[in-house]
């Protein structure tokens, strides 16, 4: 006699190595903060996003002086050619991971400088508030880039 039980067919559960999934995660994240500082430096090239940053850079130490020797137009015309060539440099990793380097430290420097509107700009709304609070995050993923991009070069 036979003994065969029929089972049904079932899926098998999806398995993802934890080193797909972390080199999954580097793309997106290096590729994800350069695509934000370049649509974002490109951005700073409307009236409405020159507008939207003056009052936080005004009441900066660190940014304020900008507008001594430029118009509100050129002083956001100015970081958005930084933030285009940060972003740029950034996605040049896997090519030269040097110049991803200087990106990554540009970009470092950046978001201390516009996390620190927290503390600068007088009256933040709470919505202000938490749309400057994603520098800290993206402060980190700056810090993990250059690394990154520190250790390739090697």
């Amino acid at each position: 006699m036979i003994n065969v039980i029929e089972r049904p067919a079932t899926a098998r559960p999806m398995s993802f190595s934890a080193g797909a999934v972390e080199a999954i995660g580097h793309v997106v994240l290096r590729y994800g903060l350069a695509l934000f500082l370049v649509s974002g430096g490109l951005a700073k090239f409307t009236s409405s996003e020159a507008d939207f940053i003056h009052p936080l850079m005004a009441h900066s130490p660190l940014f304020a002086w900008v507008y001594a020797v430029t118009s509100v137009q050129g002083a956001s015309n100015l970081i958005g050619v930084v933030e285009i060539i940060l972003g740029v440099l950034l996605a040049l990793h896997r090519w030269r991971p040097r110049l991803a380097v200087l990106g990554g430290l540009g970009a470092m420097v950046e978001f201390v400088g516009t996390f620190s509107f927290l503390f600068t700009t007088p009256n933040l709304s709470p919505e202000m508030t938490g749309f400057l609070s994603k520098d800290l995050m993206l402060l980190g993923a700056a810090i993990w880039a250059t690394g990154e991009s520190r250790r390739a070069e090697r």
